[in-house]
């Protein structure tokens, strides 16, 4: 049996451009994959549209949304530690290096301890997934037991993911620190095994993969490095993560270590920069850097709370996207101190304001990229209910070139396609999610900014006796819509989530309720 969602539904197009639909029809199929999309349908065309496709009333399970609710693509979180979301909120008046030593290091040395990761990692997990995050590339600590522990309970929750195991055999504290490159391959070898042994999923794929994960390069030594580089030759599909550029003495220490010229260099030199490897935070790379991540096709995880929170510094990211990288957020939990992705939304949006504002000097276009008076509805293509929202430059400055990001403010469309397409790209699955697609996986979010039902107070949503004064026309309904995702992005938590939904099944959100 199909299941048809109708109502309002916000699609990401690319970092410019998304479509605002506030009348849509998207038919998932039985294994989760999207069969069809109508992006405009009216009410009294909708059993007319589903004889069209087959589909009788009978024979599917309608969902209509309620005013105030919108369905969009899932979150993607292109890093994070699950070990570290017991140390949230604390450390912040350190830099990186020192905070690991002070705080992190010893948080996740605790999970050599089985039992702990067992009464641990179901909250971290619960937490992540009722954020709204669909998606998400996960380090755990260096244990192999424990990070199978992360595995299980990441495949039973029904999430898309890649769960790494931690390489570091140097530079690490005694009580946490890989004794041996033997023992750090052999059970990085053996993770990869228990993964790609799980259960696939009802559409015959995996949804959870293994990832190779060298924690940075300061904390592996050469050898170590080199029998990494050698698995992931073996392996051509399997994907890579570890840190970059995060911090100034981060940098200056790696490239002091490794004698060479840049801290890209290090991973490009053991082979590690390839298509699906991806680069955890990039604020200091030079753009010689940019250029050769690019040519690798790697991506960059944008992760705009942990910068500020440990002093890093701003990502360069208008700069990065021009020289063709990807680019997704991440929380870096715990040097992030939220696990939701509507903070890196919010942080990211910051930090290419403040960016804006230090180039003021620059003789250079400083448009908003986001939209003016004349385009706040984004341009119609010609008929009721279909609005690309386009981020436009309204200034007369004839420097500004189509596709020019640097130094400029992310749109909201920017900021969407970051959190979603961007992602996926990211984690080389822009094929399979970040938007809605015929024949793509439906991992959705169910929203509602209706203020009767969520208790957030921050949100200034869906109220009609309050705010209804006229009624609902098809251009008040795209501005409706538009605003609706302006203020979950902005000002939403997981209280406007109702439902976390992968691969056509709901796994998370306020309504989810686990079968027993």
């Amino acid at each position: 049996m199909y299941t048809v969602y109708y109502g309002p539904v916000i699609n990401p197009q690319s970092l410019t451009d998304y479509l605002a639909l506030p009348q849509c029809l998207i038919c998932v199929s039985q294994l989760g994959d999207i069969e069809w999309v109508v992006e405009d349908v009216e009410s009294t065309k909708l059993n007319d549209v589903l004889e069209q496709h087959d589909c009788a009333l009978s024979d599917i399970t309608l969902v209509s949304l309620q005013d105030g609710e919108f369905l969009m693509p899932g979150l993607v979180d292109t890093h994070t530690h699950a070990c570290q979301v017991p140390n949230l909120g604390v450390g912040g008046e350190m830099e990186l290096l020192q905070w690991l030593d002070n705080y992190t290091f010893p948080t996740e040395a605790r999970f050599k301890d089985i039992t702990y990761a067992e009464r641990a990692y179901p909250d971290v997990v619960r937490r992540i997934v009722n954020s709204g995050t669909t998606t998400c590339c996960y380090y755990g600590s260096l244990h192999l037991e424990a990070t199978k522990v992360l595995a299980r309970l990441v495949h039973a929750a029904g999430q898309r993911a890649f769960v790494g195991k931690c390489n570091m055999n140097w530079n690490c504290p005694p009580n946490y620190i890989e004794p041996s490159v033997k023992e750090s391959v052999d059970t990085t070898l053996a993770l990869l095994k228990y993964i790609e042994e799980l259960p696939k999923a009802a559409c015959g794929e995996p949804l959870l993969h293994p990832i190779l994960t060298p924690r940075f390069a300061i904390s592996c030594t050469e050898e170590l490095l080199t029998r990494l580089s050698d698995i992931a030759q073996k392996h051509p599909k399997l994907a890579i993560q570890t840190h970059i550029s995060e911090n100034k003495s981060e940098v200056e220490l790696a490239k002091s270590l490794f004698n060479t010229n840049s801290y890209a260099e290090v991973y490009d030199k053991f082979h590690l920069l390839r298509n699906n490897t991806v680069l955890g935070h990039g604020v200091h790379l030079t753009e010689d850097e940019m250029v050769l991540i690019a040519k690798r096709g790697s991506g960059v995880a944008h992760c705009p709370t942990s910068n500020f929170y440990l002093s890093s510094g701003m990502a360069r990211v208008g700069m990065l996207l021009d020289h063709g990288v990807k680019v997704g957020l991440g929380t870096d939990v715990a040097g992030g101190y939220s696990p939701s992705i509507l903070t890196e939304i919010q942080h990211a949006s910051i930090a290419s304001k403040m960016l804006a504002i230090q180039a003021i000097d620059d003789k250079k276009c400083r448009c908003s990229g986001g939209h003016s008076k004349s385009s706040s509805l984004g341009k119609e293509d010609g008929h009721r209910g279909h609005t690309h929202h386009k981020s436009q430059c309204d200034c007369a400055c004839d420097e500004k070139q189509p596709g020019r990001f640097t130094n400029q403010k992310l749109s909201i469309a920017a900021l969407l396609y970051l959190a979603t397409l961007g992602g996926a790209g990211v984690c080389c699955l822009q094929d399979r999610i970040g938007s809605f697609e015929q024949t793509k996986a439906f991992d959705a979010l169910l929203v509602s900014v209706r203020e009767n039902d969520t208790g957030n107070p921050a949100v200034w949503g869906y109220n009609p006796d309050r705010d209804l004064t006229q009624g609902v026309t098809a251009q008040s309904a795209d501005k409706d819509l538009i605003e609706w995702l302006e203020r979950f992005l902005f000002c939403g938590d997981d209280r406007n989530i109702k439902k976390v939904i992968v691969q056509g099944r709901t796994i998370g959100g306020r309504d989810y309720r686990p079968q027993q």
